[in-house]
């Protein structure tokens, strides 16, 4: 593990930067986030997983680590025509973020955004009540959290997740993603203590699947079978 380049909080392996298919899968990649992790001698308190990729991943550094895991519930704002393709994010805490240039340059409305806006609160609402239950968001006073994900493209989810966070007295903000584009993650740099990263690609173009062997996306029942056993053990 190295520091990356001019950026002194971003840790990174040499050896992974700018290929593909260094994951067997979201196991591996967060077994080798572990092992980063397990070189500092302090790390945070508390993992919080974005759904639904990002907690199969915060699974495993939770219990290599011996660390408590709960999720921060996160949702990009997708085009009216393309599902796929957002341009922005809502987190748990109603906290939005809008890609303006994007919005701008795609010639979207501001009623068409407001729309995209609240279906996506509603959303978020939904599925934090479906994966989170009645719990309570955990108390975040002094404590230092670290935000799992599994890969930054455009960084528009993880930087609405680490603002919502910003809001509450947390000591610090960690990040942990097995792959992430550059540009991203020199942004996102600025905003929080560490992050975490192992493959750093600088290509334009960047698909977070292209870093792992085997690809898919992860059920709610996963999450949900993932958080029963983090409650009742």
């Amino acid at each position: 593990m190295e520091k990356y380049a001019d950026l002194p909080n971003v840790y990174h392996r040499p050896a992974m930067a700018g290929q593909h298919r260094v994951f067997r899968d979201r196991g591996h990649a967060g077994n080798i986030l572990a092992d980063m992790l397990a070189e500092f001698s302090v790390c945070p308190s508390l993992i919080l997983g974005i759904p639904a990729g990002g907690v199969p991943i915060a699974s495993v550094i939770a219990e290599r680590m011996g660390l408590g895991l709960d999720l921060a519930v996160v949702s990009k704002i997708t085009l009216p025509w393309d599902t796929e393709a957002g341009y922005g994010a809502v987190a748990f805490d109603g906290t939005t973020r809008i890609n303006r240039g994007l919005a701008d340059r795609l010639r979207l409305d501001e009623a068409t955004i407001s729309k995209g806006i609240r279906a996506t609160t509603d959303k978020v609402d939904r599925r934090s009540s479906a994966l989170r239950g009645e719990r309570p968001f955990p108390d975040l006073s002094g404590k230092s959290i670290l935000l799992v994900d599994d890969g930054l493209a455009s960084g528009f989810t993880m930087r609405v997740a680490v603002e919502a966070l910003s809001k509450r007295p947390v000591s610090e903000i960690w990040v942990a993603v097995p792959t992430g584009q550059l540009r991203s993650i020199e942004h996102l740099s600025k905003h929080v203590h560490i992050i975490i990263c192992p493959n750093i690609r600088s290509s334009m173009v960047f698909a977070v699947a292209d870093a792992y062997e085997q690809w898919s996306d992860v059920p709610e029942s996963e999450v949900l079978a993932i958080m029963e056993k983090e409650i009742h053990g």
